[in-house]
């Protein structure tokens, strides 16, 4: 199926000479003068390279025909990362490769959608937000206006990232799983 440069985002399957890549990063350039193009960082799944492609914006490109499901988490182990099809059991393994720093934000039962090609795992969307708690964090310095300073936070997943001053050890967070940053507190 061909689709438009533009329209790609980060977990599409494209197809190129015979060999499939997943999109992990897309942008749009649009110059004040000059054609726009699209800057899309690409891994290839048969063996894990990473390639750089640059399209005009209203170039065609071949998009794979993947097969894209919700699964939920079970366990990892030697073999990879394991999820279960939530309405036929049926239980998939996924290796490190496609996973990659995702890993942090997998928890037993969280839902995650899996694109696979032929029964292979090649791609891996999160829920956009997810919640976890903070293990250990700096005491707030007095004098600090709270607007504009942040302070760095351990998670218990081992993520580190930046919360506001009023956040404490052991406080449930709301994060975003994009870019890893703080959204808000948890309401739980």
């Amino acid at each position: 199926m061909k689709v438009i440069a533009s329209s790609l985002r980060k977990g599409n399957v494209v197809e190129m000479e015979g060999r499939l890549y997943v999109v992990l990063k897309a942008e749009n350039f649009h110059p004040g003068k000059g054609t726009p193009t699209t800057s899309v960082d690409m891994r290839r799944i048969s063996d894990g390279v990473k390639v750089a492609e640059r399209w005009r914006t209203t170039e065609m490109v071949e998009k794979a025909l993947v097969d894209e499901r919700e699964y939920d988490f079970l366990y990892e182990d030697g073999e990879g990362f394991h999820f279960m099809e939530p309405n036929t059991y049926e239980q998939l393994a996924v290796s490190q490769e496609v996973v990659g720093e995702d890993k942090v934000f997998l928890t037993e039962g969280i839902k995650a959608y899996l694109q696979t090609h032929d029964g292979v795992a090649i791609a891996i969307s999160l829920p956009q937000k997810v919640t976890v708690e903070i293990s250990e964090t700096e005491p707030v310095v007095k004098g600090q206006t709270a607007s504009s300073s942040y302070k760095p936070a351990m998670c218990t997943n081992g993520l580190r990232i930046m919360v506001p001053p009023h956040i404490g050890a052991g406080t449930r967070v709301v994060i975003n799983t994009e870019d890893k940053t703080y959204v808000e507190r948890a309401k739980d």
